[in-house]
């Protein structure tokens, strides 16, 4: 799943090591078009629903947040 979360963040961001970073919202490293686009990917990608109240920065700041946010998307199915 984690391998998977990440090849999607990286078709959207390839400059950016999801691996390493731990304040991509925080720091500024994501725009605000690079989150629409990581989200939408990421709804389309795993058939979920990631609300607009979901879209907080401790939901999408590093790899761990945003595999922990879509888990839990699917399992709330």
């Amino acid at each position: 799943m984690r391998e998977h979360i990440l090849e999607v963040l990286t078709s959207v961001r390839p400059d950016v090591d999801f691996t390493r970073e731990t304040s991509l919202i925080d720091d500024n490293i994501l725009e605000s078009f690079d989150v629409i686009q990581i989200v939408t990917s990421l709804m389309d990608e795993f058939d979920v629903d990631i609300d607009a109240d979901d879209i907080e920065p401790e939901n999408l700041n590093d790899l761990d947040a945003i595999c922990a946010l879509v888990e839990s998307k699917l399992a709330g199915r």
